[in-house]
């Protein structure tokens, strides 16, 4: 299916935004499609963040920059 012209004028507007601007308008469309809140989930998330945040705060798990991050991502899709 082809974007509108209106569409496609939006996104070329939200592709001059930056990265956290451009990551927030992603998070929010995609946000919006997700019509049926599971709460489960969602709980299920939010411990999942808990664990990860106190792994990182105990020193269990030492975080990386973005900028490594992307490199390794990178790395494991390219080789």
């Amino acid at each position: 299916m082809l974007m509108t012209r209106d569409a496609r004028e939006i996104l070329q507007k939200a592709l001059a935004f930056s990265d956290n601007e451009r990551a927030e308008v992603a998070g929010n469309l995609i946000a919006s499609l997700d019509t049926d809140l599971d709460l489960d989930a969602d709980a299920l998330w939010q411990a999942e963040v808990a664990r990860r945040w106190d792994e990182v705060r105990s020193g269990r798990v030492k975080a990386i920059s973005l900028d490594e991050a992307k490199r390794r991502a990178r790395t494991l899709l390219h080789g």
